[in-house]
């Protein structure tokens, strides 16, 4: 294939030495596949987003080991220039998103509510960022959703699950609440309610608080709460 952008990151995020890696979705050809289905979609004239080097962002900023919350998201933000490889992570110019504002609103007091949207500082104390589809296609929400993406999304919940180290996993809506059976709740936390979406006709997630949910599970278990601010 004369140009395959993503199928470079992946190499590239393999030379990192990523704990992640060790991941089926990495070493059975799932990976390289995928890669390829997006190229293709780029060969034919796709605007695939986010930036090939954003691509693995949320498990390149937050390694398997350092992992302390899980927080799921669908895909990329359909817009050019709007997403940065996390989880409702926004970096565009315009207003935040909406679901993004719901979510800022949880935090608690107003001065912890940011005028930004980048979630990077949070990836970096631990939070994994992790979307269903690392791809989309601009002004097509959901375009790669079934190119088999959510094999890695399983993989890295279970992965998570599997360690000693315990988590908490802040699963929003029915497609993240649909991967509770992989986690053992036993020795990890689990949180949950609606998707942040305005569209929720439940409206289940404001109010439900879940920064303050997931700090009092961690300090419950001897283990310090995340700093959820993002200046």
């Amino acid at each position: 294939m004369p140009d395959s952008p993503v199928a470079a990151a992946l190499a590239r995020f393999r030379r990192s030495g990523s704990s992640w890696l060790t991941l089926p979705f990495f070493t059975d050809g799932t990976a390289d596949a995928v890669a390829a289905r997006v190229d293709a979609r780029i060969v034919d004239g796709a605007q695939v987003l986010p930036a090939p080097e954003d691509i693995f962002n949320a498990l390149a900023l937050t390694p398997l080991e350092r992992v302390t919350v899980v927080i799921l998201g669908q895909d990329p933000y359909p817009t050019p220039g709007d997403a940065n490889g996390l989880a409702f992570s926004y970096v565009g110019p315009r207003r935040l998103p909406a679901s993004l504002k719901v979510i800022l609103a949880e935090l608690g007091e107003p001065g912890m509510r940011p005028g930004t949207g980048d979630l990077t500082p949070w990836a970096r104390r631990g939070v994994l960022l992790l979307n269903a589809a690392l791809t989309v296609e601009a002004g097509k929400a959901g375009a790669h959703l079934r190119f088999g993406w959510s094999a890695l999304t399983d993989q890295a919940v279970a992965a998570v699950s599997a360690r000693s180290e315990p988590a908490v996993f802040l699963l929003w809506g029915a497609q993240a609440r649909a991967r509770v059976a992989l986690v053992d709740a036993t020795r990890h936390g689990v949180i949950e309610c609606g998707h942040p979406s305005p569209l929720n006709r439940a409206r289940d997630f404001p109010g439900s608080r879940p920064f303050d949910a997931a700090n009092a599970w961690l300090e419950a278990q001897g283990l310090a709460p995340i700093d959820w601010r993002l200046t």
